[in-house]
């Protein structure tokens, strides 16, 4: 069994915080600073290089600007894992 990291539902999350992050109109720098972090691991995230816990999910979510209950149903239901 292949680790979540590499699997295409894994893919699915950092895509969406990928793409929420930009119709924020933030930069990887800009999120970094919010969630007090390096702009490389915002970049490792969204590269799918560092996995996210679901805390950490919930404050990436929260500092873009986005409800974290509400982009994670999302993206399971995008995903088909609902």
């Amino acid at each position: 069994m292949r680790k979540s990291v590499h699997t295409d539902s894994y893919k699915a999350v950092t895509e969406a915080l990928r793409q929420a992050r930009k119709r924020a109109g933030l930069t990887q720098h800009e999120l970094a600073e919010r969630v007090q972090r390096p702009q490389s691991f915002v970049a490792k995230v969204e590269r799918g290089e560092r996995r996210l816990d679901v805390i950490e999910f919930a404050t990436v979510a929260t500092a873009i600007g986005v409800n974290p209950v509400r982009l994670f149903s999302s993206i399971l239901k995008n995903a088909r894992i609902l």
